[in-house]
C-alpha cells in the first residue's frame, strides 16, 4: 500500500501542477484579450439575469461615453484614479482604522480599477481569498489595459441600477438619450447610486441622490481643471 502512495502522489501533484499553469496561461490570455474585446457576460451580469433583475446591457466605444459621464464617475467613485497604480493606500489604511471600530459601519476603499477587477474576473462577496484575487488582477489590468481602457470597461460594466449594466443603458434607461448627450447634472445622478444602485434612486431622485448629486457636479467643475484628469477621459 505504501508502495502505491509512493507513486499516486507524485502523479496527481504533476497533474495539479499542468492544470494550474493551463489556467494561468488561459487568464492571461483573457486579461490580454479585454485589452480590445469587451467580455461576453460577467459573473455579476448572469447573477443578475438568473435572479429575475434583467441584463441590460450595451456595450460602446469609449469616445462614445461623453465627457460628464467619464468626470462624474471618477469624481463620485476615484478622484485619484489618473494617479495611483490601482489601490488608493491612504484611503485603504482609513477604511482599515474605521472597520476595528465596535459597531462602526464596514468601509471599502476600492478604486475604479479594482471594481473593475471584481466586476469583469470576479463574483460579489466578501472574504479574503476574493480580495487577494481582486488585487492580482487590479495590478493585471493596470499593467496591460492601461487608464482608458480601465475607465471604458467600469462605464460598460458597472451595474447602475437593478438589472441595468454601463452607462449607456443607464442613460436610455433614465434619461431616454444615449451616454454622449448626457448633461453634467444627469451624468452626476446616474454616478450619485454607485456603488449601491439598487439602494438609491435616480428618477425621481431621492433626497440623498440629488444632495450627492450636486456635491459631484462641483466636484467635476474642480476635477476637470487637472491636466491629469483630461488626458484620462479625453479620446484616445
Amino acid at each position: 500500500m505504501a508502495i502505491k502512495w509512493k507513486g499516486i502522489v507524485p502523479r496527481t501533484w504533476r497533474r495539479l501542477k499542468r492544470i494550474f499553469l493551463i489556467l494561468f496561461i488561459l487568464q492571461l490570455v483573457y486579461i490580454l484579450a479585454l485589452k480590445w474585446v469587451n467580455p461576453p457576460i460577467t459573473i455579476t451580469q448572469f447573477s443578475s439575469w438568473i435572479s429575475g433583475d434583467g441584463l441590460k446591457r450595451d456595450y460602446i466605444r469609449f469616445e462614445e461615453m461623453g465627457t460628464y459621464a467619464k468626470l462624474a464617475v471618477i469624481a463620485s467613485e476615484d478622484q485619484l484614479f489618473p494617479d495611483h497604480n490601482g489601490f488608493d493606500l491612504n484611503s485603504i489604511k482609513k477604511a482599515l482604522e474605521n472597520n476595528k471600530k465596535e459597531n462602526a459601519r464596514v468601509k471599502g476603499a476600492s478604486t475604479i480599477s479594482q471594481q473593475v477587477a471584481k466586476n469583469v474576473f470576479l463574483w460579489q462577496g466578501r472574504s479574503w481569498f476574493r480580495k487577494g484575487l481582486e488585487m492580482y488582477f487590479t495590478f493585471m489590468i493596470e499593467l496591460v489595459w492601461g487608464k482608458k481602457r480601465i475607465l471604458e470597461m467600469y462605464l460598460n460594466t458597472i451595474e447602475m441600477g437593478t438589472g441595468v449594466f454601463g452607462i449607456q443603458a443607464a442613460a436610455k434607461h433614465y434619461f431616454n438619450k444615449d451616454a454622449a448627450k448626457l448633461t453634467r447634472r444627469e451624468a452626476a445622478l446616474i454616478a450619485a447610486v454607485l456603488p449601491n444602485p439598487k439602494k438609491y434612486q435616480i428618477n425621481p431622485p431621492t433626497k440623498y441622490t440629488s444632495s450627492r448629486a450636486g456635491w459631484i457636479v462641483q466636484q467635476m467643475n474642480i476635477l476637470q481643471k487637472y491636466p491629469g484628469v483630461q488626458e484620462v477621459i479625453t479620446k484616445n
